[in-house]
């Protein structure tokens, strides 16, 4: 493919992405939205973004690349918006020193870990959120590191920092469950 898509290239170019990619576009909203009318809203967003951006779909990378780059960049964009609006987003280092004081909760059941898992990740910064997300739909780092133009050494680098932090909440919460 080279130069702009037609109407109905991009028309079946949209299906065929909504089509493979669409539950793993729900789950990335989900990830970055955490109430459902705004999510709702979101979801509407990348939808229309990605039907927009695929009139200039070059095929210069794969459709699975174009669309979730085009759906992050529209969530990150989301957040910043939102942002004024929300809790303040905190780094990882804060995320860290947050866990070496305890605040972990004791309740460490298989949803209670995956409530925990969605909180964390809605604090994460747009970023890290986008990494996260990618890696938990099974993307490998040169994957990632595609769709957010990093090095995949940087993406390796901060996917283990994550989980890293992650295991260690999930740690202390299972003590805390212990001891009391």
């Amino acid at each position: 493919m080279s130069g702009e898509t037609t109407a109905p290239e991009r028309d079946e170019l949209y299906a065929s992405s909504i089509r493979a990619y669409g539950q793993a576009l729900d789950r990335l909203a989900r990830g970055y939205e955490a109430d459902p009318e705004k999510r709702r809203d979101l979801r509407q967003e990348i939808h229309l973004r990605l039907w927009t951006s695929l009139a200039a779909f070059d095929g210069r990378c794969s459709l699975r690349t174009w669309t979730f780059r085009v759906a992050h960049n529209t969530a990150a964009t989301w957040v910043s918006r939102e942002r004024r609006n929300r809790v303040l987003l905190v780094s990882l280092e804060d995320i860290e020193q947050s866990l070496a004081y305890g605040r972990g909760e004791p309740d460490i059941d298989h949803h209670r870990a995956l409530t925990q898992l969605a909180q964390l990740i809605h604090q994460l910064k747009p970023l890290d959120r986008q990494i996260m997300l990618c890696y938990l739909e099974e993307m490998d780092s040169a994957a990632i590191a595609e769709i957010t133009g990093l090095s995949p050494a940087n993406v390796s680098m901060k996917v283990h920092r994550i989980k890293t932090i992650l295991a260690r909440q999930f740690q202390q919460c299972a003590k805390d469950q212990h001891h009391a």
